[in-house]
């Protein structure tokens, strides 16, 4: 008996931690609107017959082990702000009878979004329940309350719980005070234009519910000033691993990053001249972090000099990734480069020179918006003139150089017979070569020499060679 014992603590053990593991998610509780204004149309249908086909497709999709709560108001009486009641207990697990309740509900009265809100987080208060609150509303507050004091003054008072506000049809100027309540609440308030968008936010709000680790990273996205709706996703910086994401619906976006580095890659979901950026952040232990992306253009001027003077070259700018978005030849002379904020790498090629040191990447170059970053580099070279004689008469060659410790072939030409091309002159890298000269002519069939030759920065080495 006494070995039986152990074995039936060893086994609810395991049945604890099972039952953790399968430990349901805290409720969500909609909100909905059944306001005399659902009767509106959008696309040839009744905003009620459309947010109740969305709010159902919702429901369906969420986990089946999901408590779902539904409070109404609006749906009894015309011009009553106390119209408001709980439909659906939060702890109900039966999705049909959120969707019956709304399929059958009809729409008269007013938006007490106000009271709705505080009869939704006392209900919280008195049951110690932790939940998500998501509200539907196509319209304004019409009771004379203020649902972002309610909100704000119910966190205060630590009450658990997080709000989201879906708008559907909503102007702009209209919703100042439910981005105000869904800030004060911690979650997030979603523009709903119709039926596509209505379903966007659902989902999107259903996905950020009270147990998900609270945001410790935000985005604002913008261009000359507005806000712009972007969608954002988080990689690490050394696996491209996404890790989180958030959509900013012309407002700030919340992440949760554990410390790291990260990339964080934007990309906006209106105006489409506006091209998505890459950007390096890092998240601190125990600090808030935050970055405000402007899709106002920045500038480089871009300068490249050789020897300390200006010179020629090409130029290639691109993101972390490799796109190129940008370039310029700058022939001697400063070019501006207009590109989206963000971090780059430009890479230069020296044009007329030869050797190894003709390209070079200028790495991690911050653009701002709105601001012009000074940015150069300076190549080095000297000059190898190679010229064949017989006698004083000139003779054509090839000539062909390599580098001498690499082996490697960095230059070639012909000298010909002209005064302006023998002695050639070759553009180099500072270092040591190796000179190989064949004689084209027949007269001269089969001569040839090799050399090396020493090229230092600002300088000319003369070598002549005589056949």
């Amino acid at each position: 008996m006494k070995l039986l014992i152990p074995l039936f603590c060893a086994l609810g053990l395991i049945f604890q931690t099972s039952a953790q593991e399968q430990k349901a998610p805290s409720p969500i509780l909609f909100i909905y609107d059944a306001s005399g204004s659902m009767w509106g149309q959008l696309d040839g249908k009744t905003k009620k017959e459309i947010a109740s086909e969305v709010l159902a497709t919702a429901v369906n999709n969420l986990p089946d082990n999901q408590n779902i709560g539904l409070m109404a108001y609006g749906h009894n009486k015309k011009g009553d702000c106390s119209d408001i009641e709980f439909l659906v207990d939060l702890q109900n697990a039966s999705k049909s009878q959120i969707t019956n309740a709304v399929s059958g509900m009809n729409a008269l009265g007013k938006t007490p979004l106000a009271r709705s809100a505080a009869l939704a987080i006392n209900s919280l208060k008195n049951s110690n329940t932790k939940a998500t609150i998501i509200l539907i509303t196509d319209g304004i507050e019409s009771c004379d309350g203020d649902i972002c004091d309610v909100v704000s003054t119910a966190k205060t008072e630590g009450i658990d719980f997080k709000l989201h506000i879906v708008g559907f049809g909503l102007k702009e100027s209209e919703t100042e005070q439910l981005k105000c309540a869904t800030d004060a609440g911690g979650g997030t308030y979603y523009d709903a234009s119709n039926a596509s968008g209505l379903s966007e936010g659902l989902t999107e709000a259903t996905s950020q519910t009270i147990d998900d680790p609270k945001g410790n990273f935000s985005i604002f996205a913008a261009k000359n000033g507005k806000p712009v709706d972007a969608w954002v996703k988080i990689v690490k910086a050394d696996t491209n691993k996404e890790v989180d994401g958030t959509r900013t619906y012309r407002d700030t976006g919340w992440v949760y990053l554990p410390p790291g580095k990260y990339k964080m890659i934007v990309n906006p979901l209106e105006n489409t001249k506006i091209k998505g950026t890459t950007i390096n952040i890092e998240s601190i232990k125990d600090k808030i972090g935050h970055k405000t992306v402007s899709f106002d253009g920045g500038k480089i001027n871009l300068l490249t000099l050789n020897n300390n003077e200006g010179w020629d070259a090409t130029s290639k700018v691109k993101t972390q990734d490799g796109e190129v978005v940008g370039g310029s030849r700058t022939y001697g002379r400063t070019q501006t480069i207009e590109v989206n904020p963000g971090t780059y790498d430009i890479e230069v090629m020296g044009l007329r020179m030869k050797g190894l040191e003709t390209k070079y990447t200028i790495e991690d170059v911050i653009v701002e918006p709105g601001k012009t970053i000074e940015v150069s580099h300076n190549f080095k070279t000297g000059i190898a003139m190679i010229g064949v004689k017989s006698g004083e008469t000139l003779v054509d060659a090839v000539v062909s150089i390599k580098e001498k410790i690499s082996g490697k072939n960095v230059a070639g030409s012909r000298t010909y017979t002209s005064n302006s091309s023998n002695p050639r002159e070759f553009i180099l890298n500072p270092g040591i070569y190796e000179v190989k000269v064949s004689a084209v002519k027949k007269e001269y069939a089969g001569k040839k020499e090799t050399f090396t030759i020493e090229v230092k920065q600002g300088e000319t080495a003369t070598k002549i060679i005589h056949f």
